[in-house]
């Protein structure tokens, strides 16, 4: 929730000095989350090493005037604690989905009473429990809305913060600003003007099926890109492109696009017009999310959205790209699998190391071809794995590494082609270190082991509560029956000794 040092290292410096934010017991810790995730492999530069570049940052006065621009993001913060962190992209949309059908309810029913004079009290009841489970599903929403504020409000701090540190340090001493190359970039895009028009030029009259623009460092792609109807495959990776024109939609042949290494901040919702796209990256971008239209891309075979900004999938992806084989999201922050991720069918390989997973949903499961999964390094996120695991029984490699698990689900040993397993730098208890010494096979043994002893004891279990109503069953027929011959004993030694019909006059006279 706090400022991460590695996208925000001046804001996160003096939100750490604020005297109600402490300052962060390690310098890797991304503290965008409440629990502390390291992050090894993309070390933020330690606090002294940007008071080094920026050395005005210790100055009082600076760092005073920097506390009091940030007052907002700190006021912010403290309020999205209390309220919680950020619910999934999942909740969120099934709480829109819900919210909109009880509107719609609620306004039929109006139309209804509005042509009715009577006054239902059980209707009246419904209608107060709705409009509470109305109010529930905005909260919800507007938390979400809160922290994509906060989110933005991050940003735009950081910019602030960086104009005040320049404004301090010229004021110290005057830097003339010098436009380098300014005139080699006017003369690049004169190039590059000229370079483009030529190859649309020929790609339209030859009607080409292939385009390789990679490497070219180019800084848009022109809206004439999407007249190229015959275009089948198009490499732009590489290159300086912030966004994709929504022309894209007119590439109705297009089964490749790679858009890697740029800086794309979105993908166009037209990209979902790309019917016939069989492979698709956008891997080493700034993409904090897809559009939703991704997901009528149905012949999508390989999408790799790896090393970007990612939060979440979204919520229907597994219901459209039924045709997906590999799926890769290394290096970004997903932190839930949608659960219609479970209908992914034809999915072999799902690479998601480098996340912020906080665990799986049960319909995991269903992947039934999944052969390689990849959940390493989810770190202090990742605690368990639920038994739907060993529904997988397709799967040949499995790495969790570097995450908290304590132990491998019971279902582990039904696992029969798995063939290699990492399960370094997690505090495993079962199964025993030991036994993660001797192999796979041997873990694969003891957790079989494991899941039958588990059976027999439920077996067992269920055998004695079976036996103890059987008992308790035959105790209440015996107690019955042996009520039921006291009750016959008394009728008949009452009519032996004379009571019932044969009443005694004399006993009944008053004396």
């Amino acid at each position: 929730m706090d400022p991460n040092p590695k996208n925000f290292p001046i804001l996160s410096y003096v939100m750490t000095r604020i005297p109600s934010i402490k300052r962060p017991n390690h310098p890797e810790s991304d503290i965008e989350q409440q629990r502390m995730s390291p992050r090894p492999a993309f070390n933020p530069e330690p606090y002294f090493e940007l008071t080094e570049r920026m050395p005005h940052l210790t100055d009082p006065q600076v760092l005073a005037a920097m506390r009091s621009a940030v007052a907002d993001v700190s006021q912010t913060r403290s309020l999205l604690k209390t309220l919680g962190e950020r619910p999934d992209h999942e909740s969120v949309d099934m709480a829109k989905a819900r919210l909109a059908e009880i509107e719609s309810m609620m306004s039929n029913q109006l139309d209804e009473i509005a042509l009715s004079d009577k006054v239902d009290p059980e209707e009246e009841k419904k209608k107060k429990a709705i409009e509470r489970e109305k109010q529930m599903h905005k909260a919800l929403i507007s938390l979400d809305q809160m922290h994509e504020s906060y989110d933005k409000m991050l940003s735009d701090a950081e910019k602030r913060l960086e104009k005040l540190y320049e404004t301090a340090k010229n004021s110290r001493k005057s830097i003339p600003v010098v436009d380098e190359g300014s005139s080699v970039q006017g003369s690049a895009v004169d190039d590059f003007k000229e370079e483009v028009v030529a190859i649309l030029t020929d790609a339209l009259s030859n009607g080409a099926q292939r385009i390789d623009l990679s490497e070219r460092r180019l800084p848009f792609l022109p809206e004439a890109f999407g007249k190229l109807h015959t275009l089948v495959y198009l490499n732009l990776a590489s290159n300086q492109l912030e966004a994709i024109p929504d022309s894209v939609a007119g590439l109705e042949n297009l089964e490749e696009l790679n858009v890697s290494a740029n800086i794309l901040g979105s993908l166009p919702d037209s990209i979902g017009c790309l019917l016939k796209l069989k492979i698709l990256d956008v891997s080493s971008n700034k993409l904090s999310s897809l559009p939703d239209s991704i997901c009528q891309c149905r012949s999508l075979v390989e999408f790799d959205a790896g090393f970007n900004k990612l939060t979440y999938l979204p919520t229907k992806i597994g219901y459209e790209l039924v045709n997906l084989k590999k799926l890769a999201i290394p290096l970004n922050k997903v932190r839930n699998f949608p659960t219609s991720i479970g209908e992914m069918k034809s999915l072999q390989f799902l690479d998601a190391h480098f996340n912020e997973l906080r665990g799986l949903p049960k319909s995991i499961g269903k992947l039934s071809n999944l052969e390689v999964l990849n959940l390493s390094s989810n770190f202090s996120d990742l605690t368990e794995l639920p038994d739907a695991i060993g529904d997988l029984t397709n799967l040949k490699e499995l790495d969790v590494s570097n995450n908290q698990l304590q132990e491998l689900p019971m279902t582990f040993g039904r696992l029969d082609k798995l063939q290699k397993l990492n399960v370094d730098q997690n505090p495993l208890v079962i199964p025993p270190k030991a036994v993660v010494a001797e192999g796979i096979g041997a873990v694969k043994v003891y957790m079989a082991q494991r899941w039958f002893d588990l059976l027999v004891e439920e077996e067992e279990k269920s055998r004695r509560e079976a036996e103890a109503m059987a008992k308790a069953s035959w105790l209440t027929r015996s107690t019955s029956w042996l009520a039921g011959a006291v009750f016959g004993a008394a009728g008949t030694a009452s009519l032996y000794f004379g009571a019932g019909e044969s009443e005694d006059p004399y006993l009944e006279e008053e004396r």
